[in-house]
């Protein structure tokens, strides 16, 4: 029997069956009480249905996927002080907005846990899927899934399965908590992804969620307050995620000398918005 893709899923054309994963009305999004991450064919469907699309490409085999990397598809993920690649990652490369949601959920997490993700697996070919995969459903050969390895920290858990439902309740992705081994695999909704990041750094205000520290060095200044010298200062462009305890923490300083040095009343602060931070002559 013959299956051609469509944009809302896949059609059987010798018209005995039909199937289109309207899922995504079924399994409620928008209510995140709703949610879990017991995962099950259900969720597998809705995967792939949303890789179809996309019209992504299920990558055959390693050759295919050095061409998607040549042509961009695909960036490389090299981690940095918030996640590290395990050892079984043999293709360390993702679409871009799986780059993104990586570095900006690892950035959080650590923050709020003190501990590294630990990303055990992104794009896997067709002829490269281990043995409990799903055959037919996977979507880690189109660069859209990330696996991440449970913490052995019960509060860590907490949060980060806190977060993956609230993210799943937006509609950005579709998370399982995988027990052999112990993982979560993420299925980011690209698309929709870069779409709600867009409307986060529009619109929100920055929370805590740092990022790393960008700044030029700026001019020495006097503490109006006292007449004493503060030493020097640096200019910070606020990043989305940033708050002014994140900041402060990266410079050394306390809430307090950030908020005198701009004269600010508020924690309020936006993506943007630049800052004045001091730094100590010691």
């Amino acid at each position: 029997m013959k299956a051609t893709r469509t944009r809302k899923g896949l059609v059987r054309s010798a018209g005995i069956c039909a199937w289109v994963p309207i899922l995504l009305v079924v399994l409620g999004f928008g209510n995140v009480e709703a949610q879990s991450l017991k995962g099950g064919l259900a969720s597998m469907q809705e995967q792939y249905g949303r890789a179809l699309e996309y019209d992504y490409t299920f990558l055959r085999d390693p050759a295919h996927v050095r061409q998607f990397v040549r042509n961009n598809l695909l960036v490389p993920l090299e981690g940095n002080r918030d996640y590290q690649l395990d050892d079984e990652v043999s293709f360390p490369y993702a679409r871009p907005e799986v780059r993104t949601f990586i570095e900006r959920l690892s950035r959080q997490y650590r923050d709020a846990c003190g501990e590294m993700l630990v990303v055990t697996s992104l794009t896997r070919p067709n002829n490269r899927q281990p043995g409990n995969s799903s055959k037919r459903w996977s979507v880690h050969p189109t660069g859209m899934a990330v696996d991440l390895r449970r913490s052995n920290t019960p509060a860590c858990r907490r949060w980060i399965e806190r977060v993956l439902l609230q993210l799943e309740g937006s509609g950005t992705l579709q998370a399982t908590h995988e027990r052999r081994p112990p993982h979560y695999h993420i299925a980011v909704y690209t698309k929709d992804y870069a779409r709600y990041v867009a409307r986060l750094e529009a619109d929100e205000p920055a929370v805590a969620e740092p990022e790393p520290m960008v700044a030029t060095q700026a001019a020495a200044v006097t503490d109006k307050s006292t007449g004493s010298s503060s030493g020097s200062l640096v200019r910070y462009r606020v990043r989305s995620g940033d708050s002014l305890w994140s900041i402060a923490r990266a410079h050394g300083i306390t809430v307090a000398q950030l908020k005198l040095a701009n004269k600010l009343t508020s924690s309020r602060i936006y993506a943007g918005q630049r800052l004045d931070v001091p730094v100590s002559s010691r």
